[in-house]
């Protein structure tokens, strides 16, 4: 005879409170087993770990939820249940032939490893063959709600730096091509509406992996190779970025969580790529030398003599961009010019502080150095406008924000026509960001129109923040009178005076 008791808050016949959602208990036998165990008392934590063992999947999901119950929260239950050996039986859980079990398990081992003060629990659940087990349940599962909890469980796991790369080893592929890629619908039919393609966005599943991502993507070189020939991931990130743009998710969790994926996957990029994947290496010496100040004719940025690149290595920004027989794809993505209006948007549009860091980030490490593509990078923005959108980010109460706009600043100063337009419009801008007063900037004016800033003193800047400030200034009046007039005018030259004198040996 089966019984079918639900509670709202309630004990279990176990002794064990549950909570979260009412539960069943369906078998008479059940219900006099536990009894005769625990009667009506709260079980002791080594009788709730032993019950994972119950030959009764309905006592192994109530005592992991139980479990959950306990350690929310509470570090030191955390750390108890680990030396008592309840990580590996949870992870054992994860294979049963139950889905309330999975449930209740990812539920507690999520609870588990949540924090940075239990990075032991993350390396114990490692240790178990936690990952593997993990991403089996992802693969075989079509419940929402466990695939929600293994990917929290994964995310969570992904802040411990030691285990970084072992998540991208065993579970990079199956997170990219059981979740990224169906709910960023990349690689849907055409015929979907934009609302089906939001709603898949907005789901938990795709923020926990892309937040899983982002914290595997800083993990290092060989990191950042692994996720950049990961089929379909740049191109599905990428895609998400663009279908949010001009909606209300614009400024989600998941966009920031792509935006800083992509903004990782961007640096070095040069380095660390192949030529076969660069589409050719050749550096625009060119280009770079009169962005310096140099006569490409003359001489070359290694002194030696060459004529300056003729054709498509001097795309300027106008007209179609060069070396673009195909549409880009993959890893090329990262580089491509056309990667500039959404970032650009992003930086308009979007009022997450962590997105417009991640997105002056990417454009940051984009327009690094003289590899050809960051040559057509810097073009680029200034063909799109986004010279005027990086300034405008200078003015806002965000330290962060302000330090990776100016870094950009300062790396789009390297080509020659940027250079002019930043010194002409951004100077005020950056000399404001400085700490100290500068009376004299407002009796002065130039006669490039340089915009102004002759409001309240700013938000003090962080010394990260200063120094990017002052190499941006640096490189904008490197070899420009005009720049450097400009800064003069701007009461820079006391600025740095006084930032000199009470910095010291700093």
């Amino acid at each position: 005879m089966l019984l079918i008791i639900t509670f709202k808050y309630f004990l279990d016949f176990s002794g064990l409170i549950l909570f979260h959602r009412s539960r069943r208990i369906q078998s008479a036998s059940v219900f006099l087993c536990l009894c005769r165990e625990f009667g009506w008392r709260d079980p002791e934590l080594p009788e709730v770990i032993q019950m994972l063992q119950h030959q009764f999947p309905s006592v192994q999901s109530n005592a992991a939820a139980y479990l959950q119950h306990l350690c929310f929260g509470d570090n030191k239950i955390k750390a108890e249940i680990r030396r008592q050996g309840g990580i590996q039986l949870l992870v054992d859980l994860l294979d049963h032939r139950m889905s309330e079990v999975h449930r209740s398990a990812c539920g507690a081992l999520r609870n588990l490893v949540y924090g940075k003060a239990n990075d032991e629990n993350k390396v114990a659940l490692k240790n178990c063959g936690g990952i593997p087990a993990l991403v089996r349940l992802l693969r075989k599962t079509g419940d929402v709600e466990i695939r929600e909890l293994v990917t929290g469980v994964l995310w969570n796991l992904s802040s411990c730096d030691a285990l970084k790369m072992p998540i991208i080893q065993d579970a990079l592929a199956v997170l990219t091509n059981s979740v990224i890629i169906p709910h960023s619908a990349w690689d849907s039919s055409p015929n979907h509406h934009d609302d089906r393609k939001l709603h898949l966005h907005t789901s938990q599943v795709l923020r926990n992996a892309t937040g899983c991502l982002r914290n595997v993507s800083s993990a290092g070189e060989e990191a950042r190779r692994r996720m950049r020939e990961c089929d379909g991931l740049t191109d599905a990130l990428l895609y998400v970025i663009q279908t949010s743009l001009g909606s209300s998710e614009i400024d989600s969790k998941t966009i920031e969580n792509c935006v800083c994926i992509l903004r990782n996957l961007s640096y070095r990029l040069a380095a660390e790529t192949s030529h076969s994947q660069q589409g050719g290496s050749e550096e625009l010496d060119g280009l770079l030398c009169d962005a310096n100040g140099r006569d490409g004719e003359s001489s070359g940025c290694w002194g030696k003599k060459k004529k300056k690149k003729k054709g498509a290595d001097q795309w300027d920004g106008v007209g179609p961009f060069p070396d673009t027989a195909e549409p880009p794809k993959g890893v090329q993505m990262l580089w491509h010019p056309t990667i500039v209006k959404p970032y650009l948007t992003l930086l308009s549009e979007c009022s997450n502080p962590d997105t417009l860091e991640g997105a002056a980030g990417a454009l940051q490490n984009l327009a690094a150095g003289s590899w050809k593509w960051s040559v057509y990078i810097r073009a680029a923005v200034r063909k799109e406008k986004g010279l005027p959108i990086l300034v405008e980010l200078l003015r806002i109460d965000n330290d962060r924000v302000v330090c990776a706009v100016a870094t950009a600043l300062r790396n789009m100063a390297l080509d020659i026509r940027n250079k002019e337009l930043i010194g002409k419009y951004a100077m005020r801008d950056l000399i404001h960001r400085l700490p100290g007063s500068s009376s004299s900037s407002n009796n002065n004016s130039t006669s490039g129109g340089t915009s102004g800033t002759t409001g309240p003193p700013s938000k003090a800047m962080s010394d990260d923040t200063v120094t990017a400030i002052c190499c941006a200034l640096h490189e904008v009046i490197t070899k420009n009178m005009e720049n450097a007039k400009a800064l003069r005018d701007a009461g820079g030259i006391e600025k740095l005076i006084g930032i000199a004198r009470s910095k010291g040996d700093k």
